[in-house]
């Protein structure tokens, strides 16, 4: 009870908006705070998950890579009983997605899927140049846990700043003439999160806050270096060198994790959401 009672004392410390005025103190209390948590029971056990997928280099066919990508995890998740809800795109005109958020909806999906996170890359026969030649693209995913039992966070209302617009289809089209669309951001760490699903501006705008709290709630519980460029954003270049997974449809087929060395020589079945044998 002791050490519970501890975490507890500390959660509550974390949750002040004075916490990182003394960042010595700080990472002093972080430290304690992991070291207490080892062997404990995992707080992300019974998360849903967050995706964020962001083309990167290669134009059209990136931003069809991106397309590609959502496809295969909205039918991984079809496959594993789980809704998805679309929280923002914007979409080109032939469909793909400079970037798109959604959320899976199945309780305990957050750690099964989120070794996805990462810079992703495909190699196949362009069809957007006409010489029919080999092209490679890429885009990069972001999986955050969104926490079914959450604590809100103490977070000063003049952290927070929102922009408003309006909800975008495809080719840059506005499907509405509100501006429902809502963009919240944490000024002391640059985090932000735009959500557009709703009709209505108050509800996008409490989604985003609620995603933006668990961004900030997990910056706070894993404060590492590596974790805190992913929590902010893409700070790794999206580009070749970088990937965590390959997906090859030419002059070969073969999907490979270059993380654990696992192989699928079917980048069809991957496509439909055959990605069990990649999770780490």
């Amino acid at each position: 009870m002791k050490d519970l009672d501890r975490l507890k004392e500390i959660e509550n410390e974390m949750n002040s908006p004075t916490f990182w005025n003394d960042k010595g103190s700080a990472d002093k209390i972080l430290k304690e705070y992991r070291e207490l948590k080892s062997g404990s029971s995992d707080e992300y056990k019974d998360s849903c998950a967050v995706f964020t997928i962001i083309a990167g280099v290669g134009g059209d066919d990136a931003e069809d890579f991106a397309r590609m990508l959502f496809t295969m995890y909205f039918k991984f998740a079809e496959k594993n009983n789980a809704e998805v809800c679309i929280l923002s795109k914007n979409q080109n005109e032939h469909g793909g997605y400079k970037n798109i958020s959604f959320e899976v909806k199945k309780r305990g999906l957050y750690n099964k899927i989120k070794s996805e996170t990462g810079v992703h890359r495909l190699v196949r026969i362009s069809p957007f140049n006409s010489k029919n030649q080999r092209h490679t693209s890429f885009a990069f995913v972001d999986v955050i846990p969104l926490l079914t039992k959450f604590k809100t966070l103490n977070i000063p209302e003049e952290d927070f700043r929102f922009e408003f617009s309006r909800s975008g289809g495809a080719g840059g089209q506005n499907v509405n003439k509100v501006e429902t669309a809502v963009r919240a951001i944490h000024i002391p760490t640059g985090l932000s999160v735009r959500v557009e699903n709703d009709r209505t501006q108050l509800k996008n705008k409490e989604k985003a806050v609620e995603i933006l709290e668990c961004k900030i709630n997990k910056l706070l519980k894993e404060k590492m270096t590596s974790k805190i460029s992913d929590l902010r954003g893409v700070k790794q270049d999206i580009v070749w060198g970088n990937q965590i997974r390959s997906y090859v449809i030419h002059p070969y087929k073969l999907v490979k994790d270059h993380r654990t060395g696992v192989e699928n020589k079917n980048p069809d079945a991957v496509f439909s959401g055959e990605i069990e044998c990649f999770f780490s």
